[in-house]
């Protein structure tokens, strides 16, 4: 058996594994759900038990996600047992994706703590396969992972036997602790992953939930469509659907963001701020979900409350992204200023009525022209921060 020792940051051809990509399909089932019960509280006309919901859900999805993701970055060795653990870490999100809809409807979250668990204490084992197998600093910070990941654990636990009314207190101090552990184990020495595979393992991801979204609008569209025969009033939510996914995967894949990765600062903001990239473009499906019940009847909510579902995690979404991902590539105000003035005009479409989302689409779409266009242009005279491909948007 190989030993579990860090991988180079200077790797050659590194790339997402098979199993990795298995993996992410997995853990889509878990956003799959937490999305559908979105729609449900949101449809009702509750959308504050809803999106509390949806984020608690959604953290635990992204936050075993990740951790997978930065340590197979750093020391993927392939063999049979990481193979097995990794599987162990797959039955652990089908058991919290199992989870959610008790969760969500009565507060029970015997199940979804359960899988939580099971896939953290699986991180933890190789966490110390590699203690076992480093030396010196290295085994320091390995140590650090599993004792840190073990004890919060303990505190999932215990959030079951608490009250139920200080439960999200609770919460919110373990997730805090689930944030701040890797900080403390890497607080002197940082892990050896690899910038350009982590880039796309993220991308891929994005991609993933990014097809869920169009997967959940399309399924709420073909049954509208069955049962109310009302394919007019839908084009305009479709269309507009689909214009909002197509621009927010040209967006985020308008430049290559593993020549930004570069420090344990950078990576660390970047790589926690994708809980909004994540979170808000798995949204957006639910959103258009909602948009589709308003439109046929089926939703307890208001025309711009249902448009809101869309537009809000929409204008998230491109914020976010430049946020965090595009406005490091920028040459100068005028490429700047596309993505915020998106994300407010999204926002002012909630308003619009019935096309609502067929506006939104428009400007999300108009966004990555303007993007295109600006690109194109010669660069302007002086110092630049870093020169962008021509599809930057």
């Amino acid at each position: 058996m190989p030993r579990m020792t860090a991988r180079s940051r200077t790797e050659k051809h590194r790339t997402s594994t098979p199993l990795e990509l298995f993996f992410d399909l997995c853990f889509v089932v878990a956003v799959a759900q937490a999305g559908r019960r979105l729609v449900h509280a949101l449809a009702e006309g509750h959308p504050g038990t809803g999106i509390a919901g949806y984020l608690a859900v959604f953290f635990g999805i992204w936050w075993a996600w990740v951790n997978f993701s930065w340590f197979a970055s750093a020391y993927d060795t392939d063999d049979t047992l990481y193979r097995l653990v990794t599987f162990v870490q797959i039955t652990g999100v089908l058991i919290f994706a199992a989870g959610v809809p008790r969760a969500f409807d009565n507060g029970d979250w015997t199940l979804g703590v359960i899988g939580y668990v099971v896939m953290r204490l699986a991180l933890t084992s190789q966490w110390l396969r590699v203690a076992h197998d480093s030396e010196g600093a290295e085994r320091r910070v390995a140590q650090r992972y599993a004792t840190g990941i073990a004890l919060v654990q303990l505190g999932w636990i215990g959030i079951l036997f608490v009250p139920t009314d200080t439960r999200t207190a609770v919460y919110v101090v373990l997730a805090l602790c689930e944030l701040s552990v890797p900080a403390v184990a890497e607080r002197d020495r940082g892990t050896s992953w690899h910038p350009h595979h982590i880039g796309e393992r993220y991308g891929l991801f994005t991609i993933i939930v990014l097809g869920e979204t169009i997967a959940a609008a399309t399924v709420a569209v073909q049954e509208s469509v069955d049962e109310h025969d009302a394919l007019g009033e839908l084009l305009p939510v479709a269309a507009g659907g689909l214009l909002i996914v197509f621009a927010g995967w040209w967006i985020y894949f308008a430049v290559p963001i593993h020549d930004y990765l570069r420090g344990s600062r950078q990576s660390f903001i970047w790589g926690y701020g994708h809980y909004v990239i994540f979170g808000s473009a798995a949204a957006i499906g639910a959103g258009i979900e909602v948009a589709v019940e308003e439109a046929t009847g089926k939703a307890h909510v208001s025309t711009a409350a249902a448009s809101a579902a869309v537009t809000v995690p929409s204008a998230v979404f491109l914020l976010t992204v430049w946020l965090l991902h595009a406005r490091h590539f920028k040459r100068d105000l005028a490429e700047q200023l596309p993505l915020p003035l998106a994300a407010v005009a999204i926002l002012a479409c909630t308003f619009a009525g019935d096309y609502a989302v067929f506006a939104a689409g428009l400007v999300a779409a108009a966004t990555v022209a303007a993007g295109v266009a600006l690109s194109r242009r010669p660069a302007p005279d002086g110092p630049t921060s870093t020169s962008v491909p021509p599809t930057h948007a």
